[in-house]
């Protein structure tokens, strides 16, 4: 893999950080989680930035919501996203950038198939710390939480990850014919 300069790492994580916000606020309202493409755009993220570039950008986006930047989930920033009932959705970002990014820098890299994969799996994981911070900010039983925090978004993240995969081999194939 090509080393990138400083300055051009830095304009991709610039870059991630804009295109997670910008997915954050193509939203449909749910309560108590809304269903977003933030998912869409961590797994492109992580399947072209690889395993550290991709959790530097996440880390990124998560420290301008931090600082009050309106990044987050209808245009909402401040700390209080961050220990909410979507907490573990936001953190667990990192995770999943890093573990798709670590997926392709091991060989899932290759074909449709192997992308979706990389894809698919970590967004799997990532209900995992969403539903627990959201059983333990809300009260909900594990049960009521996987209700309202991981059934309704499976199906989405089957086409989100088919999507990511599709994308990411359709953009490597256009570079690969210059």
């Amino acid at each position: 893999m090509p080393t990138r300069s400083l300055f051009a790492n830095s304009m991709l994580v610039l870059a991630g950080s804009a295109v997670l916000a910008i997915s954050a606020q193509i939203s449909v309202p749910m309560i108590p989680v809304p269903m977003t493409l933030q998912t869409l755009a961590v797994s492109v993220i992580g399947l072209t930035y690889g395993a550290r570039l991709g959790a530097l950008t996440l880390l990124a986006y998560l420290a301008e919501g931090a600082m009050g930047l309106p990044v987050f989930a209808n245009a909402t920033g401040g700390i209080a996203p961050l220990m909410g009932p979507t907490a573990g959705f936001l953190w667990g970002f990192i995770g999943m950038a890093w573990l798709t990014g670590w997926m392709v820098e091991r060989g899932l890299d290759r074909g449709v198939m192997r992308l979706f994969v990389a894809a698919f799996l970590p967004a799997m994981l990532l209900f995992v710390p969403g539903m627990l911070a959201l059983k333990g900010v809300t009260g909900l039983s594990l049960n009521a939480a996987f209700m309202a925090g991981v059934a309704p978004f499976l199906l989405g993240a089957v086409v989100k990850a088919i999507l990511a995969a599709m994308a990411v081999k359709g953009g490597w194939s256009v570079l690969d014919r210059r």
